[in-house]
């Protein structure tokens, strides 16, 4: 069930969206104050945010301010009587995700919060699979590798040997360590596999590239820094 803060102080308008989403499961609480509803906001955990833009204590638009200066992913849908272009920019700079003009059908707001919240797990899904560090970005559910907007093609074991550095950054790998969870294997003395793979990855993933990721630590093993 999704968990739903509705900033509004017309206890008419909260009570009609409150119990109408509730009765499409999702959980609703009404705050009536501006001020309070950012303590709330800022103390609980909620899935999508509905903000009135007239409020006592603190209106919409600055709530949504404050409230995107510490959370960049919530999506905020603002409730507003000022339906012109300017209250609309307004609203949508000050960090909102969508915007709908009083008085509305509640089934137009309950459709945009079905598309905000199914935008928002789209996006938590992609970040799930993401790995980044500098301008690499592995997915590892399309099992796809980028480097500054350029596709890097990789064989599985490079691939899984830059997930391993990728999921270690700015952590000395001893070659025991890679050899271990790369490879699933002991660590052979005798042997420069991890040696030869790791200049494999280093010729796809820094060749043309002015910075080099990959670093050696001689007699200890590599870095990703």
């Amino acid at each position: 069930m999704f968990n739903i803060g509705l900033a509004e102080d017309d206890v008419k308008i909260a009570s009609l969206v409150k119990t109408g989403l509730e009765e499409h499961n999702y959980n609703v609480t009404t705050i009536p104050d501006g001020i309070m509803a950012l303590f709330t906001f800022q103390e609980e955990k909620f899935d999508l945010l509905i903000l009135d833009v007239m409020m006592p204590g603190m209106n919409g638009i600055e709530l949504c301010r404050q409230i995107r200066q510490s959370n960049k992913e919530i999506p905020i849908l603002m409730l507003t009587a000022l339906g012109s272009i300017d209250d609309k920019v307004l609203g949508l700079n000050s960090g909102a995700d969508d915007y709908l003009v009083k008085p509305f059908h509640f089934k137009e707001l309950l459709a945009r919060i079905e598309a905000m919240l199914r935008r928002q797990q789209t996006v938590q899904s992609q970040l799930k699979h993401t790995l980044t560090f500098e301008d690499i970005v592995m997915d590892t559910y399309s099992k796809t590798v980028h480097r500054a907007g350029r596709d890097i093609t990789l064989t599985a074991k490079e691939f899984t040997l830059l997930e391993l550095f990728l999921k270690n950054p700015n952590r000395l790998l001893s070659r025991q360590y890679i050899a271990e969870n790369a490879w699933d294997i002991s660590f052979d003395t005798g042997t420069n596999v991890i040696d030869v793979y790791v200049n494999f990855l280093r010729n796809k993933i820094e060749k043309g590239f002015d910075r080099k990721i990959i670093h050696t630590k001689i007699g200890m093993g590599y870095i990703m820094k």
